[in-house]
């Protein structure tokens, strides 16, 4: 391993230790009790609430899945990707947070979302809550695996070692602080997280522009590739059989006629913003903060986080690609441009700190994953519904099982190192969004809203999902729409037809959703 090599990989293992002690420095208020371990006790502030939530949910995709979509298809899809997520935060925090930590406390302080949401309906057997839990099981593992594909994808290029190696040490870290630390260990670390990921974005765009000569310069490198720079229109790289970018005599890469963006492709992209409704790890930190109040800075510090860290993850691939156009000739190695550009133009250390970013937006997001999947399984479905009388101990015990299991398989899920992060990403998020989001919406606005229409929205828009991504979306056309979309459409039609054809909910349910708009918490 070379000196520069191994300075990188000094900075970012210290990152590493810094990590696992605050899981340590938690274990102990964390194993108080499980309200403690899976939602902090509600002792959150405004900006680790705030911080906590925008960096495990933007994940490792943020920093390596988002900027290689730009370098390899151009400005619009990644921009009209970054615009419906940061509508979506702002709306999400606007609308949901408070409601969400006020009806959560008035509903048998719920410290889960499918607690939540069977609580909202008050039912006695529990068909909601083993519905929800079983989506998050299956959805988060597949959103755990993502991140550990970013883990062992970063490692392997840095360094030149096996991929699967580093990649399954990777999740035995994350494994280990999340066991330990519980929430209070996530949600600060994630704090610290959210601000390592925007520094290192924003240097290595400063960084970055400078190298390439400055704006103009960079606007005057790529504006030769057809649609690289328009917001109605693709790039088309000309691949080989094999999927690598062809190159001609001089070397450049080659790419056809500019592609369409039309408004099917634009709504598609924008609907990207309609999955924060449905985020577990989001949600959880509206109902984790200490006081509602509170939440009115959690979204500005929130939204302009967001913001900046998107845009300059877009503003990334581009610079990336009049930077290094040859440099990276496949789907899946675009995603290491944020790499590419770090240990290019930075000093080892400087690059070692930078790629730290990269750990940060990754662990943030599957320590989440982890603790929510674990939590769905121990608190929702052993002790709601297996084992009702179970000890708050026992629950502890089988959450730690459960994260191990769930685990395995994200581990089992990342073994492919062809994996493109952001299609990964885009199913679990497209997952989440369908089969929370419009429950959540018309659980907190809807008083008519039943639990009938709970159940059927559920399992619409979590089955839609599958059938649209799986059989429809290969047709192409209409049909290549992003799947979140037309799950949120159908799960909502769902929600309102169930409900209008079954009876009114309870009094005593209307009477909790009356009280929940102006409880003080």
């Amino acid at each position: 391993m070379s000196g520069d090599s191994l300075q990188i990989l000094i900075a970012m293992g210290l990152y590493l230790v810094v990590v696992v002690v605050i899981g340590f420095y938690f274990k102990e208020r964390a194993n108080e009790n499980s309200e403690n371990y899976f939602i902090g006790g509600r002792k959150l502030g405004p900006w680790v609430a705030a911080m906590s939530a925008e960096a495990s949910d933007m994940s490792g995709w943020l920093l390596m899945g988002l900027p290689g979509l730009a370098y390899w298809l151009g400005l619009s899809s990644a921009i009209w990707t970054a615009i419906g997520l940061a509508v979506g935060t702002y709306i999400n925090w606007l609308l949901v947070a408070k409601r969400l930590r006020r009806y959560s406390a008035v509903a048998g302080n719920a410290i889960t979302i499918p607690e939540f949401i069977s609580n909202r309906f008050k039912e006695k057997k529990k068909v909601i809550l083993a519905i929800s839990a079983l989506f998050i099981l299956v959805f988060f593992a597949v959103y755990a695996g993502s991140c550990f594909v970013t883990f062992g994808k970063l490692f392997s290029t840095l360094f030149g070692l096996q991929y699967q190696i580093v990649m399954i040490i990777g999740a035995i870290i994350v494994i280990l602080y999340t066991f330990l630390g519980g929430f209070l260990a996530e949600s600060v670390s994630d704090f610290v997280q959210g601000i390592i990921m925007i520094v290192a974005l924003s240097s290595v765009l400063i960084v970055g522009v400078i190298a390439a000569g400055g704006i103009p310069a960079i606007a005057e490198n790529v504006k030769s590739i057809p649609g690289f720079l328009e917001f109605f229109g693709i790039a088309q790289p000309q691949l080989t059989p094999g999927e690598v970018q062809m190159l001609d005599a001089a070397g450049k890469p080659l790419f056809g006629e500019a592609a369409g963006y039309g408004w099917l492709s634009i709504v598609s992209t924008l609907a990207w913003g309609l999955g924060y409704f449905g985020m577990p790890q989001v949600l959880l930190r509206f109902m984790a903060i200490t006081k509602s109040s509170e939440l009115k800075k959690s979204r500005r510090i929130a939204t302009v986080w967001c913001v900046i860290s998107l845009v300059a993850a877009v503003a990334i691939g581009i610079v990336g690609r009049a930077l290094y156009p040859s440099v990276l000739l496949t789907e899946t190695s675009s995603e290491n441009i944020f790499i590419t550009m770090s240990t290019s133009l930075l000093p080892p250390l400087i690059a070692g700190i930078v790629m730290s970013g990269i750990l940060a937006a990754t662990m943030s997001s599957s320590d989440s994953y982890l603790l929510i999947a674990s939590s769905a399984f121990a608190k929702d479905i052993f002790k709601g519904i297996l084992k009702k009388d179970a000890t708050d101990k026992q629950v502890m015990l089988v959450t730690r099982i459960s994260l191990l299991v769930i685990s395995v398989f994200g581990v089992i899920i990342a073994l492919d190192e062809k994996s493109v992060i952001f299609k990964v990403v885009s199913f679990a998020w497209a997952g989440f969004g369908a089969t929370f989001g419009p429950i959540i919406l018309f659980s907190l606005f809807w008083k008519r809203t039943t639990r009938a229409g709970a159940i059927a929205g559920m399992l619409a828009g979590g089955g839609v999902v599958f059938i649209w991504k799986l059989l429809l979306s290969p047709i192409g056309g209409v049909f290549g729409i992003y799947e979140l979309l037309p799950a949120f459409i159908v799960s909502c039609i769902a929600i309102v037809v169930a409900s209008l054809l079954t009876k009114k909910p309870d009094q005593s349910i209307q009477d909790e959703f009356e009280l929940a708009k102006t409880f003080d918490c």
